[in-house]
């Protein structure tokens, strides 16, 4: 990457090491809270990859960059990036590096279960799920872990659900994506599980190709059978869609944790639920649900912002989490607003590459903030606030297990 780069003052600005780190409860990271300060245009040297990429904080620059057509990210492959951690490793022809029409060809094929209708058809079965994830919690009596007893099995179970994965298999699909988000078991671990979810996902896709059914293995093996996409395409997609999945898990985990330590909140939404959606949208918002940035771009020709100018072959990286507190858009960001209306967060990425997934976790998230506190009126913590174990070295932040009685 050239050094030429001129910034407002004329010269380059420095590149700041941002360090994985393992942060407790919902801090926001202060290695990027001290870049949206230095912004809102900086560079940056994360934990593995080679060299320095850009990093873009406010909202309406994560919004070009992220909708941009001069930035791609099927020019990743093949480049030893600066990135987060050593197993997020570009792969040719996975969904998350492709540009469109590539990208928009295989996003089609699998847009009507994530339609709001697609989703809502899952509503009455997710809550009689949760509903038997809470009785069997009731009956087992506290002390609990939350989070094993219900914010792990039910947004697997939903995606399960969604995904077409048979209920014998749902546990190992869990495990496998675990290893694969987890930088603590190493490399070869993360991606022999990638394989193994892979493969498994290559059966049920080939089985289903002639299928009609609503859930994505059924779409996506019958866009196989009519020749729209290929088989290695829907298997990349459909272990793209597990993964992110996953994070729901982590980001309930995180809502919570906020909820049994300002039980003002908590209460606010007990008495009031019809405020829920809302609430949900701005817990989404506020809340740090990652460590570092996730997957870059690269500029595919010069594209100046702010008075800098990224130079074609540049990497780029953008942070919902620095756009989601741009006080631009969100007026005092680090206060939790339940009445704030518009709440138009980032928390789901934006342009082309956002999740797919946005309804399904609302919906996922409403299901569980309604049913746990309405059911549990006591619910509280088992242990200090500190004693909380957060998971460390990986993507997605969350606890690791919630003690909680009630």
């Amino acid at each position: 990457m050239s050094e030429e780069i001129l910034d407002r003052a004329g010269s380059a600005p420095p590149v700041r090491d941002w360090p994985a780190l393992d942060l407790p409860g919902t801090d926001f990271d202060p290695v990027l809270r001290e870049l949206i300060r230095e912004g809102p245009v900086t560079r940056v040297s994360l934990p593995d990859g080679e060299g320095w990429a850009w990093l873009v904080t406010r909202y309406e620059d994560v919004r070009m960059v992220a909708t941009d057509p001069r930035f791609g990210r099927a020019a990743v492959v093949d480049r030893r990036v600066t990135r987060f951690a050593p197993h997020f490793v570009p792969a040719r022809g996975a969904v998350g590096f492709l540009d469109p029409p590539d990208h928009t060809r295989l996003r089609a094929a699998v847009a009507a279960a994530f339609t709001a209708r697609g989703v809502e058809r899952l509503r009455d079965r997710a809550r009689g799920m949760l509903d038997e994830l809470v009785d069997a919690m009731l009956r087992a009596g506290p002390p609990a872990d939350l989070t094993e007893a219900v914010l792990r099995p039910f947004p697997v179970a939903v995606l399960c659900e969604l995904m077409g994965i048979p209920g014998p298999d749902r546990p190992g699909m869990h495990t496998w994506t675990g290893l694969i988000l987890s930088s603590s078991h190493g490399a070869e671990v993360s991606e022999r599980a990638k394989q193994e979810v892979g493969a498994y996902f290559a059966d049920l896709i080939g089985a289903r190709s002639d299928g009609t059914g609503e859930d994505v293995a059924s779409l996506l093996g019958a866009a196989v059978g009519r020749g729209e996409i290929t088989t290695e395409e829907a298997v990349g997609l459909a272990v793209l869609l597990q993964l992110g999945g996953e994070a729901v898990t982590h980001n309930s985990g995180q809502m919570f944790y906020l909820l049994l330590t300002r039980p003002e909140l908590a209460e606010r939404l007990r008495a009031d639920p019809e405020i829920r959606p809302g609430a949900v949208d701005e817990l989404l918002r506020w809340i740090p649900h990652r460590n570092a940035v996730g997957l870059s771009r690269i500029a595919l020709e010069d594209v100046e912002t702010r008075g800098v100018r990224i130079r074609a072959g540049d990497a780029v990286y953008v942070s919902y989490l620095a756009a989601n507190r741009d006080p631009a858009v969100f007026p005092d960001p680090d206060t939790i607003d339940f009445a704030r209306a518009p709440d138009p967060h980032a928390s789901f990425g934006l342009g082309p590459h956002a999740c797919p997934g946005g309804a399904l976790v609302r919906l996922e998230s409403e299901l569980l903030v309604g049913t746990v506190l309405d059911r549990l009126p006591r619910l509280r913590l088992a242990v200090a606030p500190p004693d909380v174990p957060f998971r460390k070295a990986t993507l997605i932040r969350g606890p690791e297990a919630l003690p909680v009685t009630w």
